[in-house]
């Protein structure tokens, strides 16, 4: 499996899992259709929204070890 990293860009986990939007979503991170996504890494978009970035890792790889559409 391909894992997400902290380091990678918001839209680079969406062009590799696009499953994972949903967990960007549920999260509050609406910043999918923003030019902020291209240069914001997950870590970076976490704390500009308060969010606890391991149980977002955990959340991100776990949708990106799914298949898509499942």
């Amino acid at each position: 499996m391909d894992q997400v990293t902290r380091d990678m860009t918001i839209m680079e986990v969406v062009n590799k899992h696009p499953q994972c939007i949903r967990v960007f979503y549920q999260h509050g991170l609406f910043c999918i259709g923003c030019s902020v996504a291209y240069r914001e890494t997950v870590e970076q978009g976490a704390a500009a929204h308060g969010i606890e970035v391991e149980q977002l890792m955990r959340e991100l790889n776990q949708a990106a070890g799914d298949k898509p559409g499942s």
